[in-house]
């Protein structure tokens, strides 16, 4: 306290004797030549912006970090996700693109859950049947043309069934016609994030372009499970009957393992054996995603192997709530000397099972930082780190408004800034 209190004292001397000497026009041309006092508001760059999200999507596999064994799987490309977190904790070709058969129906059903979310249809809505979506070939509901079906009794037929003619009927039920749809089931891809992917029907039936990767279902199917999780109960159903015909869920895995409540199976010649499986345990979820097995019998065990293991290894642990407080930051010529900063969203992190004291964070923003600043501004990273290696990147956002300080306090808080640069004292 002391040192600050002589410090404060020689440059309030220093300051009146170089205003003596230059006199205020003088004084007022230093100032603004080594400060930003006089400056227009400076804004935060978007190349930083972009560079601090890159850095937040660009975190290896989990397995990859800790090179943990990974069991051998039979297929074309897997991915295991933490839902709680959406970290990666394991791949194998997860960006190769492939037909996605019957797990095309996903997609299909969560545009039918954006409707019914936002009430523009209804469960007990009844559906007129076209020829067009009777004569649906494939998996089928049996459901026959020019009769009522309900939205209740067509969501089952599609997820339950597989029903290729259910999702063609809900498909024209939204879009008018199953073409109309395909181009919604795309423009929800491209607003997901699902940047290699190509839907040319909302059935999953063959064709070379209707492609996918296990990449791009997962982060569809997460979004399912957060956005719409009071419609997932039917991916659970392990049954159902229309027409006097009753028919049984083709995933196997929903009679192995009770804590498995999911999700979707699919199979064509072209595509092989595709299944999305998903399971909880406390307060856990993990989701597999696995293209191309050689067999039923195959998908499901390897499916199920991929849940075990992850379960088995590994810790999901939440370390950030939504908007909570993380830390303050120096901000200069503002109302305000410090921001609070925090995350846009709740944050799980996934680590290896026993490691959950061992983790350490940094935190990166811009220096200086000068207002004016607005909620929710994106201005630098968390990262946590174990081991020297960094397990989750976190953009960090404002979490209040700071507006930009009258002439007066910018040209104080220019001169402390020139004292802070040499010194960790400032001027007030």
């Amino acid at each position: 306290m002391k040192n600050n209190i002589f410090f404060k004292n020689c440059f309030v001397f220093n300051f009146v004797e170089l205003f003596k000497k230059i006199g205020l026009i003088g004084f007022v041309y230093f100032v603004s030549k080594y400060s930003l006092a006089f400056s227009a508001p400076i804004e935060i760059e978007e190349p930083f912006i972009q560079k601090i999200l890159k850095q937040s999507e660009t975190t290896p596999d989990i397995s990859e970090i800790f090179s943990i064994p990974i069991p051998k799987i039979t297929a074309k490309s897997w991915i295991v996700f933490d839902v709680n977190s959406e970290q990666i904790i394991a791949s194998f070709n997860p960006n190769i693109k492939s037909e996605p058969a019957s797990l095309t129906k996903i997609m299909t059903a969560y545009i039918v859950f954006n409707e019914l979310k936002g009430k523009r249809l209804t469960l007990d809505q009844k559906i007129s049947i076209s020829d067009f979506a009777w004569r649906t070939t494939g998996s089928r509901m049996f459901i026959e043309p020019r009769n009522s079906v309900t939205v209740h009794e067509l969501t089952q037929g599609m997820i339950v069934q597989s029903g290729n003619d259910a999702s063609v009927a809900l498909a024209e039920a939204i879009e008018g016609s199953e073409s109309a749809f395909v181009s919604l089931m795309n423009q929800e891809a491209t607003r997901l994030g699902m940047h290699d992917t190509c839907f040319t029907n909302s059935t999953g039936l063959p064709d070379p372009q209707n492609l996918t990767t296990a990449y791009d279902l997962g982060k569809l199917s997460i979004s399912l499970i957060k956005k719409h999780s009071q419609f997932f109960h039917y991916y659970k159903q392990k049954q159902f009957t229309y027409n006097n015909i009753s028919q049984f869920n083709r995933n196997r895995l929903l009679w192995i393992d009770p804590t498995i409540d999911g999700m979707k199976t699919g199979h064509t010649n072209s595509a092989g054996y595709c299944l999305i499986s998903t399971a909880v345990r406390g307060d856990r979820r993990i989701l597999v995603v696995v293209l191309g097995s050689d067999s039923e019998l195959s998908r499901s065990q390897e499916s199920l192997k991929l849940l075990n293991w992850s379960f088995q290894n590994f810790s999901s642990i939440p370390v950030v709530n939504k908007h909570q407080k993380i830390a303050n930051a120096r901000i200069w010529q503002g109302k305000l000397k410090e921001i609070s900063v925090g995350s846009k969203n709740s944050l799980w992190l996934v680590i290896p099972r026993g490691r959950e004291n061992d983790i350490n964070t940094i935190i990166e923003y811009i220096d200086p930082m000068f207002a004016p600043l607005k909620i929710g501004q994106t201005i630098g990273i968390l990262k946590f780190i174990l081991d020297d290696k960094i397990l989750q990147s976190v953009p960090l956002i404002t979490l209040q408004n700071v507006d930009r300080n009258g002439m007066y306090g910018r040209l104080l808080d220019s001169l402390n800034r020139i004292i802070n640069k040499y010194t960790s004292l400032e001027f007030y």
